[in-house]
C-alpha cells in the first residue's frame, strides 16, 4: 500500500492514515486528534490507534473493546 505525495507527486512508502476493518483508525506520524468534546490529542507513539466503535474507555485512543463487541455480536448471531 502507498499514498501519492504533496502536490500528486511521488510514492509513499507508508500510508499516515489506515482504517482497519472492524477496528480502530491507525496514525502513523505526528497528528491531533479531536474529540467528541473539542479536546485536542496528540499522538504520542509512532503508531497510534483511534477508537472508531465508540466504546473505548480511553477515548479517542482504542483499547480494544470493539473486539469484544465483535464477539458478542457473533453469539447473538448464533
Amino acid at each position: 500500500m502507498g499514498g501519492v505525495g504533496v502536490g500528486g507527486e511521488g510514492h509513499l512508502e507508508h500510508p499516515d492514515v489506515i482504517l482497519c476493518p472492524g477496528g480502530p483508525l491507525l496514525l502513523r506520524g505526528d497528528h491531533v486528534v479531536q474529540d467528541e468534546e473539542g479536546t485536542e490529542h496528540r499522538t504520542t507513539r509512532p503508531v497510534s490507534a483511534v477508537c472508531r466503535c465508540g466504546s473505548s474507555a480511553i477515548k479517542p485512543w482504542c483499547d480494544g473493546t470493539h473486539k469484544i463487541l465483535q464477539q458478542r455480536e457473533k453469539r447473538h448471531q448464533n
